[in-house]
Order: structure tokens, then sequence, then C-alpha cells
């Protein structure tokens, strides 16, 4: 006997618990409102689910592509194997060479503040002769320098300190990893048997709606975090081989930074491209008017030429609700609703699409429903009317 049989045969062996409606709501409520306490208490399951999740949709596209020459369990082992090599290397090969330059560039801020301070003079007396400088130059170039330095201690020291913390909770971080794999491997494995428990409990005449918005769902998330990872790292490429070719220092760190700020949308990339900028402009102002062009080329590319090629039609909602949807995730939940907000207003559009195609008012459906035609009781001149409307109501 296979094993559906006899999970079949235990199933009818089994004597039934009948409950009440009521009682079905309360466990069902009670359950709920456990899971959410648990979440709020426990918020390091809601990052693992999100991670996971967005492991899984990223690894959806070799999975679906290996799957069709192999198992797909065997693809998804393929799969985990590749990410694991792919991120092995960045850890071995990647991180060492950006902590090198990123040590060398914090030693040389002194030096870089002094060439700044030499190209700008004539610049902060052009605006001070037009009485758009706060101060004299002098000042402006004093506070400047002081800015600078303070910010790069900052930063160094934030740095640090949660290096400090990495190391110090490298097996929570660790265990966290291991937690995001195994939601995603799980995803991966059983979403087709999660798909399928979502349908048993979904009334029989709205399963075919529920399948259309999963498969809607995974669709536009995977197409967008795909696309994001494909982006972003190819402007951050991009970025430093200009930065290469104009023979600026610490290309490759400037690059990974441009890559890192280009996940916040519209404002993020030039956020990135702004210090190699001021490094270009304290190597020499003329490479500085090159980069600059350079870096509106590289951001066009990827903005208006590759993005819209690779995620297609996964993100289908106004710039303007985008950059409003940014700003309101920025007040409410820091950086997370920043880079949160672009895949929430897609999903939210994908509901949308489908709830407007499905949804209708109950007026409207009177409406359009044809009134009774009187019967004939076979009676001459008498004709049945709706007892209600007999009794006058």
């Amino acid at each position: 006997m296979s094993a559906p049989q006899r999970a079949t045969a235990a199933a009818e062996a089994a004597t039934p618990i009948w409950i009440s409606r009521r009682t079905l709501r309360v466990l069902v409520a009670a359950g709920v409102t456990a899971l959410v306490f648990l979440l709020w208490r426990a918020p390091t399951l809601v990052a693992l689910s999100i991670g996971g999740g967005a492991l899984a949709l990223v690894l959806s596209f070799p999975v679906r592509a290996f799957s069709r020459r192999m198992p797909r369990g065997a693809a998804i082992a393929l799969s985990m194997a590749l990410a694991t090599a792919l991120v092995a290397i960045v850890i071995t090969v990647v991180v060492p060479i950006i902590f090198g330059q990123l040590r060398a560039l914090v030693a040389a801020v002194p030096r870089i503040a002094q060439q700044l301070g030499d190209r700008l003079p004539s610049t902060l007396d052009w605006l001070t002769e037009r009485g758009l400088s706060p101060g004299s130059p002098e000042q402006v170039l004093q506070e400047l320098q002081q800015r600078l330095l303070v910010a790069v201690q900052e930063f160094m020291g934030r740095l640090l300190g949660g290096l400090g913390k990495f190391v110090s909770r490298v097996g929570g971080v660790a265990v966290a990893l291991l937690g995001t794999v195994l939601v995603a491997v799980y995803l991966l494995s059983h979403g087709r048997r999660i798909q399928a428990a979502l349908l048993r409990v979904t009334p029989h005449h709205y399963r075919r709606d529920v399948r259309a918005l999963w498969e809607a769902f995974g669709q536009t998330l995977s197409r967008y975090l795909g696309g994001l990872v494909l982006t972003i790292t190819t402007e951050g490429l991009l970025a430093a081989i200009a930065l290469t070719f104009l023979g600026v220092p610490y290309a490759f760190l400037l690059g990974a930074w441009v890559s890192v700020t280009a996940v916040i949308p519209y404002a993020g990339a030039w956020l990135g491209y702004a210090p190699a900028l001021l490094l270009t402009l304290s190597i020499s102002p003329t490479r500085a008017l090159v980069a600059l062009p350079l870096f509106l080329l590289i951001n066009l590319l990827v903005g208006n030429v590759l993005a819209p090629r690779i995620q297609g039609q996964a993100v289908r909602v106004q710039p303007n609700l985008v950059l409003l949807a940014t700003v309101i995730g920025g007040e409410l939940f820091g950086l997370p609703g920043v880079v949160l907000a672009v895949p929430t207003m897609a999903v939210l559009r994908v509901l949308f699409d489908f709830l407007r195609a499905r949804l209708r008012l109950e007026e409207s459906r009177a409406d359009r429903e044809p009134a009774a035609e009187p019967r004939d009781d076979g009676r001459l001149g008498a004709v049945a009317v709706p007892a209600g409307a007999a009794r006058g109501g």
C-alpha cells in the first residue's frame, strides 16, 4: 500500500470529533492571535520568513530552468550549491578587497580633504561674490573639512562597532542564515503543497481565482527581486569600471557602495555616486566633469533600459506613487521601510488588479437582474402576483 493510500485509510478509520462552527471560529481566532503575539515577541521569525521567501523567489529562476533537464529536487540542490559557491567567493575574494580599500580610504581622508580645499576656493569665491555662500571661503572650507573628518570618524566607529557585534554574534548570525536557507529550501520544495493546502481551505468556486492570485504574486515578486539583484550589481560594476577608466583609486569599494545604495529608489544611486564624485574632484576637476555625465549615463542606462527589460511588468506603479510610498515607508519604518516600499507597492498593485476585476456591488447585481414576469394563472382577467406584493409589501 502506498503512502497516499495509507493516509486515506487512516483518515477513514479515524473517529470524527464534532465541533460547532462557533467553536471552530474561536479556535481559529485563538490560533491567529497566538501567531501574531509570537511574531511580535520574536521578530526574528519575521526576518527569517521574509529573508527565506526572498531567497526562494530569487532562486526560483535557476530552479525553474534546471527543472527542465533534471528532477526538481536536484534542481533545488544545484541552485543552492551555486548560490553557496557565489557567497563563498564574495566572502573570500570580494570582501577582503573592499575592506582593504576602505582602510586605505580612511587613512587618506585628511589628504583628500586637503586636496578638496585646494580645488574649491575658486568656486567658493565665485559663490561669495554673488552672496550665495554662507561665509568666507576659508570658513566654509574649514567647516567642510571638520564635518568630513567627523563624518568619517563616526562612520568608522559605527562600522567597527557593527563588526564587533557581528563577531560577538557569529553564532546567532549563523543560525539566522541557516534558518533563512532552510525556509527558502522548504518553500522551493513544498511550494506546490502549500498552494494545494491553501486551495483546499478555499471555497470551490473561488479556487481558480486564488490560484491566479498566487501565481501573480509569485511572478511579480520573483521578477522584481531577481531583477533588483541583477540591476544593482550591474550598476555597481559599471560605476567601478568608469572610475577605473578615470584613474580614480578605491574604484571597487566605491562601486560596491553604489550597488548598496541603489536599493533605495531614486535618491539611492546618487547617494552612492556622491563620494566617488568628491574623490574624483579632489584628484582633478576635469575628471570630475567627465565623471558626472558618465554617472548620469550609467544611471539612465540601468534605470530606463536594463531594469525594464529584466523586470518586465513586475512593478507597474506610477513613479509619483513609488516616491510617495518611499517617503511614507521611511517615515514609518526607517531604512527598512524605504527598501520595502517598492515591493510592497508591487504586491498592492497585483491585489488591486485582482480585486478590480472581481469586486461587484450587490446594488448593481440587483439592477442587472430582470424583474419577474407576471404569470397567468389560467383565469380570465386574473394575473398572479408575488405573495409579498399581494400583502402590500
